[in-house]
């Protein structure tokens, strides 16, 4: 079997996602390949259950911050809204339909959310 430079542990139960040039954890990575604030900076708040079994979840899109931020700004909202939820890639996904709610928080936050969808 070959061994290359590019090839390593992606992603640990213990840590999450892992940064391929460091080998650390993302939120503990300090090495330039860590990603820049994502999003257009255009708060987006929609609700959505394609896909889920019939779950319904609330999205935050847009959000132009770093990975360690949007943690953060998750787990405030999820302790609003009084359910669980989770980061995917930039999208803040709260399980449930506070809509709302998340946008009332998001307000007090500083941003400026919009509703998005129907």
């Amino acid at each position: 079997m070959k061994s290359s430079s590019n090839s390593g542990l992606v992603y640990s139960t213990d840590g999450g996602r892992m940064c391929p040039e460091c080998r650390r954890p993302m939120v503990e990575c300090m090495c330039k390949a860590r990603t820049a604030a994502t999003g257009d900076g255009v708060v987006r708040v929609t609700r959505q259950t394609k896909g889920r079994g019939g779950k319904t979840v609330t999205l935050v899109k847009g959000l132009a911050l770093d990975p360690t931020a949007l943690a953060l700004l998750r787990k405030q909202l999820c302790t609003a809204c009084g359910s669980g939820g989770t980061v995917k890639d930039g999208v803040i996904e709260v399980q449930g339909d506070h809509c709302d709610l998340v946008m009332e928080t998001l307000r007090r936050h500083g941003h400026h959310p919009k509703r998005a969808g129907g």
